[in-house]
Parts: C-alpha cells; sequence; structure tokens
C-alpha cells in the first residue's frame, strides 16, 4: 500500500524525480570543471544539455498533470470523506488511497448498500 497512489501523484512524482535528476546532471557535470580543470568543460556541457532536456521533460510533465487536474472530476471519497480528484474510471483517494470506480462492474459496494451501511452506525 505505500507504494500505491493516485493518478495525478503519480505523475507529479514522475515530474519530480525529473528535475531532481536534471539538477543532479548540471551539478555533475559543473563539478567536472573543479575536478579535472578544462579538459571538464565537456563533461560541463553534456551534463547541462542534459540535464536541461531532463528539465524541460519535467516542465512537460507538470503542465500535462496540471491540465488533466483541472479537467478531473471531483468526487468525496467514501472513507475519509475528504474531495478528491478522479482520473478515468478507477483512481485511488489523494488522501487515503482508497480504490474508487465510476464503473458499477468493477465496485464492490453499491451505492445502496453503502447507505445501508451509513444507516446501521
Amino acid at each position: 500500500m505505500i507504494f500505491k497512489s493516485a493518478k495525478i501523484e503519480a505523475f507529479r512524482t514522475w515530474g519530480l524525480l525529473l528535475t531532481m535528476m536534471g539538477m543532479g546532471l548540471m551539478v555533475l557535470g559543473t563539478a567536472g570543471i573543479v575536478f579535472f580543470g578544462s579538459a571538464g568543460k565537456i563533461a560541463a556541457g553534456i551534463g547541462l544539455i542534459i540535464g536541461l532536456i531532463a528539465m524541460m521533460g519535467s516542465l512537460g510533465i507538470y503542465f500535462w498533470a496540471g491540465m488533466m487536474s483541472v479537467s478531473a472530476v471531483q468526487i468525496e471519497c467514501p472513507d475519509c470523506r475528504k474531495l478528491t480528484k478522479m482520473l478515468g474510471k478507477t483512481d485511488r483517494c489523494m488522501f487515503c488511497k482508497t480504490i474508487m470506480t465510476f464503473d458499477p462492474a468493477k465496485a464492490n459496494i453499491t451505492a445502496d448498500q453503502l447507505d445501508v451501511q451509513k444507516s446501521r452506525s
């Protein structure tokens, strides 16, 4: 359950990983100049270019996740009662990681059964 997350959170995680990787490559490339002198300029150039490409990829992923977040359906989680965004037919709650679905064929419990459970408690 630790590695399960909502779809929007997964996209944002990949964006963050690309950002960190790009920044790390840029720093390591620049460190090539410090350790190897003028011969490290080639390593610095390569590190800066690959790092810039990774940062631009991160920018694209963050933009894509933002656009999906704007168009996502906002629903109330049946377990934690917090508003969460849902992409597609099935997704997880951003807070409690409960699997939610709009597809009745995939649901374990119907809305009527959920209302009966609520009225009992």
